[in-house]
């Protein structure tokens, strides 16, 4: 018997869909470092106190985070150095190292939210103390940046999390049995009373220009372990958008499972963890179970992705480069944990001393990140054919303006 013909155009389809469904990893690096635990409270007190009516505000963020986030894959695929070296030419060191530093701090101000989340998401589970889970993780994250390729680690890690937590909230929005009618009238534009400020909370924390700017060094990374002779389109395209879809699902779930079980009984939340608790009277033990697996998974991704961030960040700005298998990369990443681990052991919770200075480095951090990546996108000399087309152009300024405006309402509400 004859082995089957296998056509030279079936060959190349497969080839290309393996490329396509490799290239989705920096995509969902980025949505799983977004969605942490204090995105997650965010959402569900969005859901709880305003039901449906905020599900525009997701799709909003979302699209400017689409339209970011493919600018730096672009920058990540049209450049061969990294997205700090480029801002290094063009303005000069300086300002290199006041955005690496800037970011270092900031992740490791956050940081200690990350560990606290994966404490008590354990902990609720088990009955156990969340320090202890805490320590247990911190040193797991740390483990995985010695492998031999911590981006493979990484990229695989994420891409399971991120299915742990799309199967926990999915299932939990069955569970919940939601209005369809109010999640559809939730995407027209509304702004109940006493909701602005979780409106910004949520937009300033899912339009994450730091997530963007990430984008085009896992794009590197990623394009290290790819074919010689794969096309550069491959890697920019729509591989980003549709990690940043994901966290869009995310979390709009989220949000809609608060407010099908939260809102009607007037219960408010102040962390993600009340939310499993609540669940629990009317779906029993699985249920809260079910999402507390799912904030495990928000907050180990955001772990060890935002340590990610923020060291590799600050070596690139110092000139230890930004390869994730670079020791000195790999020893500020670790930093970055073992602080963030101290913090969360030592007081229970985010300081608000630390949560301010934070705030305070953002506002003037994000809007400039933010236009430089708009200045470097447009650049021809740089990006060439993937440099940003009119529509790039129209909406990327949109997002600035956006930004900028949240920037300017967060030091009012700090400073003022």
């Amino acid at each position: 018997m004859s082995a089957p013909v296998i056509e030279p155009t079936q060959i190349k389809k497969e080839t290309t869909l393996k490329r396509w469904l490799y290239s989705l990893g920096p995509g969902i690096i980025t949505a799983a470092l977004v969605f942490g635990p204090s995105k997650m409270t965010i959402t569900s007190k969005m859901g709880a106190d305003y039901g449906y009516s905020l599900m525009w505000v997701v799709a909003v963020a979302i699209f400017f985070m689409v339209i970011f986030t493919n600018m730096g894959a672009r920058i990540g695929t049209a450049s061969k150095v990294s997205l700090l070296a480029l801002i290094r030419q063009q303005w000069g060191g300086a300002v290199a190292i006041i955005i690496g530093v800037g970011v270092f701090l900031v992740t490791t101000s956050f940081q200690a939210g990350n560990s606290i989340g994966v404490g008590i998401a354990i902990a609720e589970a088990t009955g156990t103390k969340p320090a202890l889970w805490v320590i247990v993780f911190n040193v797991v994250g740390i483990g995985l940046l010695f492998f031999r390729s911590f981006y493979k680690i990484l990229e695989k890690l994420m891409i399971a999390l991120v299915a742990i937590m799309l199967f926990s909230f999915v299932t939990t929005l069955f569970m919940a049995d939601p209005d369809v009618a109010g999640v559809a009238k939730g995407f027209v534009p509304s702004l109940p009373d006493g909701s602005i400020g979780l409106v910004i909370a949520f937009t300033a924390s899912c339009f994450s220009i730091v997530g963007a700017f990430y984008q085009a060094y896992l794009v590197q990374e990623r394009r290290k372990l790819q074919p010689a002779d794969a096309a550069p389109e491959t890697y920019s395209n729509n591989s980003s958008v549709t990690g940043i879809l994901i966290l869009g699902i995310m979390s709009a779930v989220v949000l809609i499972c608060a407010a099908a079980v939260l809102n009607p009984q007037g219960l408010k939340v102040t962390s993600a963890s009340e939310m499993a608790k609540a669940l629990e009277p009317l779906f029993g033990n699985y249920a809260s179970s079910l999402f507390l697996i799912g904030l495990f998974g928000a907050s180990f991704s955001s772990l060890v992705g935002n340590a990610s961030v923020g060291g590799t960040l600050l070596g690139d700005a110092l000139g230890f480069g930004s390869n994730l298998s670079n020791n000195v990369v790999k020893y500020l990443i670790a930093l970055v944990m073992v602080a963030g681990a101290v913090i969360a052991i030592l007081f229970g919770k985010l300081p608000l001393e630390l949560i301010v200075f934070a705030q305070s480095v953002t506002i003037f951090l994000v809007p400039f990140i933010g236009v430089a990546m708009y200045f470097i996108a447009n650049k021809a000399s740089v990006m060439g054919n993937l440099k940003n087309n009119l529509v790039s152009k129209i909406f990327g300024a949109l997002g600035l303006l956006l930004i900028i405006g949240l920037a300017i309402s967060n030091a009012i509400e700090l400073f003022g």
